[in-house]
């Protein structure tokens, strides 16, 4: 990373020495977050904290402060897709690595643990809904990381050769990314419980997904070359929209992420889960005990 002054324009601090979009301050930042997309959610997430000591709003972007255990902990909502988590995962570095004072990077570097719980459709039989997914693989279709320059030394370039030229991709999107869960977080979290997969990041949620409402596919084969797809012994789970940027922005700048996504609908079966905020609400816990209790 370069040591030298952000300028204003690149990094905006707002007047109250909060970071630009998520509204936080320095003092705030938890080394544990959990993150959602909805910003409703962060509320359901915070009542199973012993503490709730501050709470931020806005736009999208809702967060509150408390602890689980005794250990800090924080909640935040990103809002939808990879453009969102461009945003939040490098406000929330910042946040670590940089002195607003000086807006110089941080001699010391602190590492983050970020994990985000969400909802998912399902594209194989053994995913069923109601089961947990860990992002072991994520396939960014987003773009987002082909903005970095450390873009191919965290990706699996193998595994995108590989699917690329099985599903026969399309020039016109972008090209897909493939970066690999944080594998302390896996092991720590991870339970015979989670399905460990390969989930796709979305550009969007209908099209993009293959869902034809009224508009026609560019590419209507795609989901089922998709589905077919096999790369050492494993195949695509699941569809999302975040998880490949969040996991990508976390090895590049120095931190652990991990996606963890209850599948709420299974896209071959046709089949959905109407009470799948239970399903949720049994993960959150889950993962709040894995990460933080004795």
């Amino acid at each position: 990373m370069k040591k030298q002054i952000i300028p204003d324009s690149e990094l905006i601090i707002n007047s109250d020495g909060s970071v630009f979009h998520i509204h936080l301050l320095p003092e705030q930042l938890c080394d544990n977050i959990v993150i959602c997309g909805d910003p409703g959610r962060v509320d359901m997430i915070a009542s199973y904290f012993d503490t709730r000591d501050f709470e931020v709003s806005s736009r999208e972007f809702h967060t509150i402060g408390g602890t689980y255990n005794g250990k800090p902990v924080m909640a935040l909502s990103h809002g939808i897709g990879g453009d969102n988590i461009d945003i939040v995962m490098t406000e929330l570095d910042a946040l670590a690595n940089v002195d607003f004072a000086t807006r110089m990077p941080r001699e010391e570097h602190r590492t983050l643990n970020i994990i985000r719980i969400g909802t998912s459709g399902g594209l194989q039989p053994y995913v069923p809904v109601g089961t947990p997914v860990i992002a072991a693989k994520a396939l960014g279709f987003d773009g987002v990381l082909n903005y970095y320059a450390a873009r191919n030394s965290v990706s699996d370039l193998d595994f995108e050769h590989a699917f690329c030229d099985y599903v026969k991709w399309n020039p016109l999107f972008a090209k897909p990314y493939v970066v690999d869960a944080d594998p302390t977080l896996v092991e720590r979290i991870g339970r015979d419980d989670m399905v460990r997969g390969y989930t796709i990041s979305a550009v969007g949620f209908y099209g993009p997904q293959g869902r034809e409402v009224r508009a026609e596919l560019a590419e209507p084969e795609l989901n089922k070359r998709i589905e077919e797809f096999e790369y050492a012994g494993g195949h695509i789970t699941n569809y999302e929209m975040e998880s490949a940027a969040l996991q990508g922005l976390a090895k590049i700048l120095g931190h652990r992420a991990i996606t963890i996504c209850s599948i709420i609908a299974n896209r071959v079966a046709t089949n959905v889960n109407p009470n799948y905020k239970t399903a949720v609400n049994d993960l959150v816990k889950t993962v709040l005990e894995r990460l933080l209790g004795d």
